[in-house]
C-alpha cells in the first residue's frame, strides 16, 4: 500500500524525492479511481490557506519504500474534486475564516459590553414612565437605581476568583445571560410591586458585576501585549457605545410600544449574543483546536497564556505597592467619572439653563467622545510599545493624560459663561479621561496576567464605591454648596491619583 498525495498551491516549494515524477498538465487530465481512503490537508502559506484531497490507493505493482512520492502539480490550477477528477479549481480558505481569532473574541467581547450598558442605562428613561404609572416619588426612584449596585458590588472579587479559576468564557457567558434574563423579567417585577423590581435590579447588578473581570481574563490570555491597549479600549468602547444605544433608542420604542418593549427587545438581544459566543470563543488560545499555528505562536510569544489558575496567592497580591496603587487610582478615577456622568444632565439643566430634552440629547455627547478617545488613546499607546517605550512609561503616559485632562478642563468650567463653551469644556473632560483605558483599565494584565480577573475585581469594588460615594456625596454637596464645590474635590482627587499612579505603578510583570 503506497500513498499518493497530488498537492498544489501557487507559493509552495516543490517536493523534492528520490523519484521526481513527471509534470502533469491540463492537457493531460487523469481521472483518479474514487477511494473511501482519503483524508483533507490543509496548507497555510503567509495570508491564504488551501485545502486539499489526499487519496490512499491500493497498487499492484511492488516497489519500494523510496519510491514513495508527492505529485506537485505545476502548471494550471488543478486539485482532486469529490469525483477523484483533477480539476481547474483552487479551494481557498474565505477571508472570515482567516480573519484573526484573537481579534473575533475582542469584537465580541465588545459587544457584550455594549448590551451591557444598553441593558443599564435604559432604566435610566423607562423610569420616567414608569414613576408615574406606579405613583413612586424621587426617594423611590433613588432606591430602584440604586439597587443595581447592591449585586454589582457583590460580584466584583467573585467574579475575577471565579474567571481566573474556571475560565473567562464560562463566566461571562454566565453574565450575559443572567442580567439578560434579569431585563426581561423586569416589567413583570414592576407589575408584581416595588420589592420584586429592587431584586430584579440586584440581580441584574451581579449578572453586569462579573463581566469586566471575565472580559480581563480572557484578553489577558489572547491578546498580545503589543496590541493590550487598542483590544481593551476598544472593548471599554462598546460599554460608552451601549449608552448612546441605550439613550437614543429607548425613547423611540417608549413612544411606539409602550416601556415594557425596551426591557423585552434589550434583553433579548443576549441570546443573539450567545449563541455567537458558545459557537466561536474559548478561555485561551491552548482550548481552541482550531487557531492557526501562525497566531498560536504569536499569542504564546508574548502573552501569558496559561491555564486556569488554581488557588489564588492573596498575601502576595495585597503586598505589591502597584496593586494598591492600581486600586487607590481607580477610586480617585470613578469618583470624577461617575459623578459627570451621573449628574451631567442635572448640570445642563441646573447651570446652563437647557430643557430637559436639551438636557438628555446633550448627555449623549460626552459617550461618543470617550468612544473615539479611548480607541485613538489604544492606537497610540500600542504604537509606543511597538517603537521600543517600555510599558511603564506608556502606562504612566496615558493615565497621567486620564487625570490631568479632567482636572484642567473642569477648573476651567467656573470661567466658562457660553452655554457652548461649557459643553465643548465637559466633552473634552471626558474626553482626555478616555485615556485611562490605556492606562489603569490596561495594568492588571500588565502586572499580574494570570490573576487579571480577581485584580480587576479588586479594584473595580473600589471604583464603585467611589462612583456610589461620590453620587451620593454630590447631592449633599449641591444642598448646602455649589458645583465648584462639587468639581474642586473631583479635581483633588485627580491630582492625588496623579501623584500615586508616577510613584508607585508600574508596567512589569510582578505577580506570575
Amino acid at each position: 500500500m503506497n500513498a499518493r498525495a497530488l498537492l498544489y498551491s501557487p507559493n509552495l516549494h516543490p517536493l523534492y524525492t528520490s523519484n521526481r515524477p513527471p509534470e502533469t498538465s491540463p492537457r493531460n487530465r487523469r481521472t483518479l479511481k474514487p477511494d473511501p481512503k482519503s483524508l483533507r490537508i490543509w496548507i497555510h502559506q503567509r495570508n491564504r490557506s488551501s485545502v486539499f484531497r489526499v487519496l490512499v490507493r491500493s497498487s499492484d505493482k511492488r516497489e519500494s519504500s523510496n519510491s514513495s512520492y508527492a505529485e506537485t502539480i505545476k502548471e494550471g490550477r488543478e486539485i482532486v474534486n469529490g469525483n477523484g477528477v483533477v480539476s481547474d479549481s483552487l479551494s481557498s480558505v474565505p477571508w472570515w475564516e482567516e480573519f484573526p481569532k484573537r481579534w473575533v473574541i475582542v469584537l465580541l467581547c465588545f459587544s457584550a459590553f455594549l448590551l451591557c450598558n444598553m441593558d443599564r442605562v435604559n432604566m435610566s428613561i423607562a423610569i420616567l414612565p414608569m414613576s408615574a404609572e406606579y405613583g413612586w416619588n424621587p426617594a423611590t426612584v433613588g432606591l430602584i437605581q440604586s439597587s443595581f449596585f447592591w449585586g454589582y458590588l457583590l460580584t466584583q472579587i467573585a467574579g475575577g476568583i471565579w474567571a481566573d479559576t474556571v475560565g473567562g468564557k464560562m463566566v461571562l457567558g454566565f453574565g450575559v445571560v443572567w442580567w439578560s434574563i434579569a431585563t426581561i423579567l423586569t416589567p413583570i417585577a414592576a407589575k408584581l410591586g416595588l420589592p420584586f423590581l429592587l431584586v430584579v435590579r440586584a440581580f441584574m447588578g451581579v449578572g453586569e458585576g462579573v463581566a469586566m473581570p471575565a472580559m480581563n481574563n480572557i484578553l489577558s490570555k489572547w491578546v498580545p501585549v503589543q496590541e493590550r491597549s487598542r483590544s481593551l479600549a476598544l472593548v471599554y468602547s462598546g460599554m460608552y457605545l451601549g449608552s448612546v444605544t441605550g439613550l437614543a433608542f429607548s425613547p423611540f420604542l417608549i413612544h411606539q410600544f409602550g416601556w415594557p418593549s425596551v426591557f423585552y427587545s434589550f434583553g433579548s438581544l443576549g441570546t443573539v449574543w450567545l449563541t455567537l459566543w458558545l459557537t466561536k470563543a474559548e478561555s485561551s488560545p491552548i482550548e481552541d483546536l482550531s487557531l492557526l499555528p501562525e497566531e498560536r505562536k504569536l499569542i504564546a510569544d508574548n502573552c501569558a497564556s496559561k491555564e486556569p489558575v488554581k488557588s489564588i496567592p492573596w498575601r502576595l497580591i495585597l503586598s505589591k505597592p502597584p496593586v494598591w496603587a492600581l486600586i487607590g487610582c481607580h477610586f480617585c478615577h470613578n469618583w470624577g467619572t461617575f459623578i459627570l456622568l451621573t449628574w451631567m444632565p442635572t448640570y445642563y439643566h441646573q447651570v446652563l439653563k437647557f430643557n430637559l430634552m436639551e438636557s438628555g440629547l446633550l448627555s449623549v455627547f460626552p459617550w461618543l467622545t470617550m468612544a473615539i478617545s479611548a480607541n485613538a488613546g489604544g492606537w497610540i499607546a500600542d504604537t509606543l510599545v511597538s517603537r521600543g517605550f517600555s510599558v511603564t512609561n506608556v502606562r504612566k503616559i496615558m493615565q497621567t493624560i486620564g487625570f490631568l485632562g479632567p482636572a484642567f478642563f473642569l477648573t476651567q468650567l467656573k470661567h466658562i459663561d457660553s452655554p457652548a463653551m461649557a459643553v465643548l469644556c465637559m466633552a473634552c473632560s471626558q474626553g482626555t479621561d478616555a485615556f485611562s483605558q490605556s492606562g489603569l483599565y490596561s495594568n492588571h494584565q500588565d502586572i499580574a496576567p494570570r490573576y487579571s480577573g480577581v485584580l480587576l475585581g479588586l479594584s473595580n469594588t473600589a471604583g464603585v464605591l467611589a462612583g456610589v460615594l461620590g453620587t451620593a456625596a454630590t447631592g449633599h454637596i449641591l444642598q448646602h454648596g455649589s458645583w465648584d464645590d462639587v468639581f474642586t474635590i473631583s479635581v483633588g482627587l485627580y491630582l492625588v491619583g496623579t501623584v500615586v499612579w508616577n510613584l508607585f505603578s508600574t508596567g512589569e510583570k510582578i505577580i506570575d
